[in-house]
Parts: structure tokens; sequence; C-alpha cells
């Protein structure tokens, strides 16, 4: 009776394990429905995200590429309002030059005619002096 008691012992243990075996099968294979669904879920909803981020990709190069075009243009630019810079420093220089020769002109000029008028004045005083003589 002893080993009949323990045969039905084992069967019943046998019959808990395998019961729980088919119950841990069944979870799995929900788990893993539950898995697949998720993963095809995410793959739709990642998709559009997919492309619309290599548009953004696309945008962001296309800005680049004027943001460099500009920064060349910028860079011209300043280099020619630098050597326009230059060209008004130059011309300033030769406005002074000729500011400074037309000075020189009047003054001389300025110069001649009171010696002019120095002579002549000293001439007529001779002259009137030598004539009341």
């Amino acid at each position: 009776m002893n080993n009949l008691f323990w045969g039905l012992i084992i069967i019943g243990i046998i019959v808990a394990v395998i019961i729980f075996i088919i119950v841990v099968m069944v979870e799995l294979r929900k788990a893993i429905r539950a898995l697949t669904e998720l993963v095809k879920t995410t793959e739709n909803s990642l998709k559009p995200t997919i492309v619309e981020l290599q548009e953004t990709l696309k945008s962001l190069k296309e800005l680049a590429d004027n943001t460099t075009t500009i920064t060349g243009d910028i860079k011209v630019f300043s280099g020619a309002l630098k050597n326009v810079g230059e060209s008004v420093r130059h011309v300033t220089g030769d406005v002074e030059h000729v500011v400074n020769l037309v000075d020189e002109i009047a003054s001389s000029a300025a110069i001649e005619t009171s010696s002019l008028k120095a002579g002549i004045k000293a001439g007529l005083w001779v002259l009137l002096k030598n004539l009341l003589k």
C-alpha cells in the first residue's frame, strides 16, 4: 500500500508539473504574440518618423550649404569693403595733397601780390621823391 501511495504521489507531482508547464507555455505564447504585435506597431509608427527625420536631415544639409555660401559671400563683401576703405584713404591723401598745393599756391600768390604792392609803393615813393626834388 505504501508503494501505491508513493506511486500516486509521484503521478500527482508529474501531472502537476505537466499542468504547470502547459500553463507556462500558454502564457509564453500569449507573451510572444503580444511582443510580436508590439514590434509590428512600433515598426509601423517608426517608419513615418524615420522618413520625416531623413527629410529634416536633407533640409539641414541644404541650410548648412546655404550658410556656407552666405559666409563666402560675406567674406568677399568684407574684402571689397576693405578695398574701398583703402581707396578712400588714398583719395583722402590725394585730396590733402591738392589742398596743401592750393594753399601753397594761394600763399605764394599772396606773397607775390604783397611784394608787388610793396614794390610799386616803394617805386612810386621814390619817383615822387625824385620828382619833387
